[in-house]
């Protein structure tokens, strides 16, 4: 699939083995994995690193190559089950720590055209990823603009 703001299609990435079943080489207990993920996202660790770091550490010295393989849910889910899902969604987040930090830039650079057209671009996503979680996961009424986008995150 092409990307949004691009003619290129980008490099793509490694498949996920075709097997429901996790590794017979990782047994760890299910709610001892979930209970990892809780205590990694009540210490303010994204979900995305949450995977990142079972992967790596692991559970009990055993590594978790695939969460939903070996629970049968999600990360997201699991986090949503015991109410430690993060207030904003982490693509949205991301998005709006990387305009704050684009705008500023811009600011005190005013004759980086590049960048200048890169906000306009990164501000479109927003406003249509801002449109997709209005009202379940951002409050209705809110619009971007700078100063909302850092308020937002504070």
């Amino acid at each position: 699939m092409a990307r949004m703001h691009t003619r290129r299609r980008g490099q793509s990435g490694s498949d996920k083995p075709a097997t429901d079943e996790p590794p017979e080489w990782s047994d760890v207990e299910t709610d001892t994995i979930e209970a990892r993920i809780v205590e990694l996202a009540e210490q303010g660790v994204d979900p995305s690193q949450i995977g990142i770091k079972l992967r790596d550490e692991g559970v009990q010295g055993t590594p978790i190559p695939d969460v939903k393989t070996a629970t049968g849910k999600k990360i997201t889910e699991i986090l949503e089950e015991n109410d430690a899902e993060p207030e904003i969604p982490e693509d949205f987040r991301n998005l709006l720590e990387k305009s704050v930090n684009l705008y500023e830039h811009v600011e005190e650079n005013r004759q980086d055209h590049h960048n200048k057209h890169a906000l306009q671009n990164l501000e479109s996503k927003i406003r249509r990823l801002a449109n997709y979680y209005r009202g379940d996961q951002i409050p209705e009424d809110f619009k971007y603009t700078h100063e909302n986008a850092k308020d937002f995150l504070d």
